[in-house]
């Protein structure tokens, strides 16, 4: 690293290279460590346990039609949310004295 090796400055290189201060720092800390940045990889955190899991492809026919089962039947309780929101609308306008609206 030139900070290393020829003594420059920490604010030259960050100028010279368009670099974040604390990255140069970084790499630097994992310089002076022996470790390459090719390691980064290794030293990432482990992965979110509140992320959706991968989606895998149904093996057996059972399955599938297990999974389209389960996506109709959200599909399903969706409408009738909808359906219920409209309702309740019109149910509103009608109280309020106002005309419904077409949309």
């Amino acid at each position: 690293m030139e900070v290393e090796e020829k003594g420059i400055p920490l604010q030259e290189i960050c100028l010279r290279y368009d670099l974040n201060r604390t990255t140069i720092q970084e790499w630097l800390r994992k310089y002076r460590a022996g470790k390459t940045l090719e390691n980064r990889k290794q030293e990432r955190p482990p992965k979110d346990s509140m992320a959706r899991p991968k989606k895998k492809e149904p093996q057996t026919e059972l399955e599938k039609l297990q999974a389209e089962n389960l996506r109709l039947r959200a599909e399903n309780a969706l409408l009738k949310k909808v359906k219920a929101l409209v309702e309740e609308q019109k149910a509103r306008t009608l109280l309020n004295g106002q005309k419904p609206s077409t949309n």
